[in-house]
């Protein structure tokens, strides 16, 4: 990719128009509680002090159906004691299931193409069969379902007839293997399995049949198994398939009440440093905060088409499906979002059904970036209004980029939060302007703060990203013996009563956001912080350089930086401009001390970067799960790789 940057440039890369503003739901929403819009950190501030009244009217804005109760906010003497709507009653399935029913609610594609598409009266008809089903096999409101599933429409079903017994859902991705699927679900005991048997990647078929089987065999307390494609036979266990479940005359679904905080999702952690911690969500807050999200912070507005890059086991695919609470289409995918014929493929799919809303990573684009592909030219997109990337920092560059090469009329949004909250800690929206390499704002009803190891708050300096005052999302516990001791411990120990995510982040001047990475991946020579992700912004957008992972290795009382490639040769040349890249783009801290040449680098299944992994196989130590990872041979490269020849 080669984008020229003049330091003199402006940084500001959009801004929204009048109309887009005043036909925005953020300015609908501000109207509707009778607050000003502007300046937007004032209404920032009323929606973390007056915590009740924000969250009420967000509730009463998205048309929530359910009784509200009388009692909205209870404060505690700690954040997770919070109560929310003690007295609220809803079902989160009867949220989705929500308008015209001839309106299409889901596409869905793989790589091939679009394959199908659903109305809500064709899907509330999938639904009401599928509970059926459920029921008839004893499922009823607490119980756990858990899915091997692929992202598609039979996928969708299961979860929503799951969450309106007032079941929960849980799930992974089939490319997972046995202990990383055993090591998630595994520990929450659900009493259905639903799988699918087989899934398509890179043009390639897997069948997973006798995975689905072993892991079906090891979970404790599993009653029946049922199967999304083709048959399978698990001895002791009530199997059947997607077809014999929906058997029935249902024909509408019926929804199970349930409160506020009740669970709905089981999400896990990556578990790059463990067991994966298995995360409880509950059925209100997590409505509560995607709506917030959808319609205040991405403008989904009814009869858009929201799509997120996403597999099963991601927290971005339920921020996904939610989007049928604000009215908007779905766009599932699943197999790679790229053909070996046809980078432009999910580009196509896009085009094809509309797509409003494209959710994906900074990879994805640098991949697109380093094809010299130019979107401008060869697709429409003209129904897209924004295009949203998390899963890492996004760099300036890759800003510029998007607006040179994608569309210059809409909002970029690069935002930032966690499994952990199911949702976001800072976001963009339709009326903030969009500056290179920022995060626009910090989102409505979260106390957001950059604090220093004093605990003071600070601005244009890199800190730690923490929340101080409670939000509806927050973890019900941790699953498991402990759990609650353990969910205080990962966010509260550092600081008591105060949320610390383990993002390292600068609050600017202007109250935006840049992210730098994990707390816990930050690197320290000499004393001074790096965020790793600084160090990525060079390197990953030189044309040699496939990939790359860095990571400090200590030496005499410090800590020296190592930077691992992924490129066809390493030369002397190569290395030169890798560090003159870092140092021009970052500083000269930043540079490398020793730059290796590796085969792979270690991702998680959700294909973030694992430098805490890479980090301790160079020490030759154990990796405590590489069941986490997508690509556990990788590690191979880095053992003993002290040992080997570096430029």
């Amino acid at each position: 990719m080669t984008i020229s940057i003049t330091p003199e440039r402006s940084s500001l890369l959009w801004e929204p128009p009048e109309e887009g503003i005043n036909h925005s739901h953020i300015k609908a929403f501000a109207d509707f509680a009778d607050q000003p819009l502007f300046p937007y950190e004032r209404l920032h501030r009323w929606s973390i002090s007056r915590l009740d009244e924000f969250w009420s009217k967000v509730w009463d804005y998205a048309g929530v159906i359910g009784e509200k109760g009388g009692s909205v906010y209870t404060p505690a003497s700690s954040m997770p004691d919070a109560q929310w709507f003690p007295n609220a009653q809803l079902n989160f399935a009867e949220n989705l299931l929500r308008g015209s029913l001839d309106r299409t609610v889901a596409y869905e594609a793989n790589e091939n193409g679009v394959s199908s598409r659903i109305t809500l009266g064709e899907l509330k008809e999938a639904v009401a069969k599928a509970q059926q089903g459920l029921k008839n096999l004893g499922v009823k409101k607490g119980d756990c379902v858990a899915g091997i599933t692929t992202n598609d429409i039979q996928g969708l079903t299961a979860l929503i007839a799951t969450a309106s017994l007032g079941a929960i859902w849980t799930s992974c991705s089939p490319d997972f293997g046995t202990k990383g699927i055993l090591d998630r679900i595994g520990q929450v005991q659900p009493k259905v399995l639903i799988a699918s048997l087989q899934y398509q990647y890179k043009e390639k078929p897997f069948n997973i049949r006798e995975k689905v089987k072993e892991t079906a065999e090891n979970l404790e307390g599993l009653t029946a198994v049922i199967t999304l494609s083709g048959e399978l036979d698990v001895p002791g266990t009530e199997t059947l398939t997607w077809d014999n479940l929906c058997s029935n005359n249902a024909s509408e679904p019926l929804f199970t009440p349930t409160a506020f905080n009740d669970p709905l999702y089981i999400l896990y952690t990556s578990g790059t440093t463990g067991l994966p911690k298995a995360i409880v969500h509950s059925a209100g807050g997590t409505l509560l905060q995607h709506v917030k999200e959808h319609q205040l912070h991405c403008d989904v507005q009814k009869d858009d088409v929201l799509f997120w890059y996403t597999n099963t086991a991601w927290m971005m695919y339920p921020w996904l499906v939610s989007g049928l609470a604000s009215g908007a289409a779905l766009l599932l995918y699943d197999g790679s979002p790229v053909r070996s014929d046809n980078l432009s493929h999910l580009w196509d799919i896009a085009d094809e059904v509309g797509v409003t809303h494209f959710g994906t990573s900074p990879k994805y684009l640098e991949t697109l970036a380093k094809s010299s592909i130019q979107l401008k030219d060869s697709h429409s997109l003209s129904r897209l209004k924004s295009i949203l990337s998390c899963g890492a920092p996004l760099a300036p560059e890759q800003y510029d980029w998007v607006y040179q090469t994608i569309k210059e009329d809409f909002f970029l949004a690069s935002i930032s939060g966690g499994t952990e909250i199911i949702g976001c800690f800072v976001m963009g929206s339709p009326v903030h302007p969009v500056k290179r390499g920022e995060i626009a704002c910090k989102a409505l009803g979260m106390a957001v703060d950059a604090l220093d190891e004093r605990g003071a708050s600070v601005y244009g300096e890199k800190a730690d990203l923490v929340c101080t005052q409670p939000f509806p999302s927050m973890p019900i516990t941790f699953f498991g013996e402990g759990g609650d001791e353990r969910y205080r411990k990962s966010y509260f120990s550092k600081r008591p009563g105060i949320w610390t995510h383990g993002d390292f982040a600068e609050q600017t001047i202007d109250e935006s956001f840049i992210i730098y990475g994990r707390a816990d991946t930050t690197l320290n020579p000499g004393g001074v912080r790096i965020g790793t992700a600084e160090i990525y912004r060079a390197v990953d957008h030189i044309q040699e350089v496939e990939d790359s992972i860095v990571f400090g290795l200590p030496k005499e009382n410090d800590e020296e930086i190592i930077l691992c490639v992924v490129t066809d040769k390493l030369s002397e040349e190569l290395a030169k401009n890798i560090r003159k890249k870092i140092r021009a783009t970052a500083s000269p801290r930043h540079v490398p001390k020793r730059i290796y040449q590796v085969t792979d680098i270690p991702h998680t299944i959700n294909g973030k970067k694992v430098e805490g992994a890479a980090k301790t196989a160079a020490l030759g130590k154990t990796v405590s799960n590489e069941a986490s990872l997508r690509n556990p041979a990788s590690l191979q490269s880095y053992r003993q790789i002290t040992e080997k020849e570096f430029v």
